[in-house]
């Protein structure tokens, strides 16, 4: 083995004294210079995976955009669906409302959310979204309240978000 070591040490020694330490920055950089040139050769996947271009639109999900305003279980875990009530149930007589922004077609929604009232509490699927909330002094912004007062069973028990319109777009200054 003390061969290997001689031969390792005299070819390392040659090498050191044929160049410099400039000399080895310059081929280093005259390698990566090189490589550059060729990256943009290289094939590249430059598209968004499918998935990636659409927003999900999954109705049990809090993220869905129809629920920016929600507050209480989604109905669509709890046997109804985003706009009708479970079997059991009924509409509450009031409700809030919320405008929300589609991202499929960039158009804001005005959306009635109504609690379903006379079965206890779904337990399926709780929302909590104050986006544009206000005060409780007004009551039809405002989520936080037990919309079941008005009907005849105020036992809560999950929230529909039905779209009654199209918000009027702000005009431009």
């Amino acid at each position: 083995m003390h061969w290997l070591d001689k031969l390792g040490e005299r070819a390392t020694r040659s090498v050191a004294h044929a160049t410099s330490r400039r000399s080895v920055l310059n081929r280093i950089g005259k390698a990566l210079v090189g490589t550059a040139f060729l990256m943009p050769v290289l094939p590249v996947a430059r598209s968004a995976p499918a998935d990636a271009k659409k927003p999900q639109m999954d109705d049990t999900a809090c993220d869905y955009w129809r629920y920016c305003a929600v507050d209480g279980f989604l109905c669509s875990c709890c046997g109804g669906s985003m706009t009708s009530c479970p079997p059991g149930t009924s509409p509450s007589a009031v409700s809030w409302v919320g405008t929300c922004h589609n991202p499929l077609d960039g158009k804001d929604y005005i959306i009635s959310y109504n609690d379903c009232c006379g079965k206890a509490a779904c337990g399926k699927c709780m929302c909590a979204s104050a986006e544009r909330e206000r005060p409780g002094y007004q009551m039809f912004l405002h989520n936080d309240v037990n919309w079941c007062m008005s009907n005849e069973s105020s036992i809560f028990h999950c929230t529909t978000s039905v779209i009654v319109g199209m918000a009027k777009a702000k005009p431009k200054p």
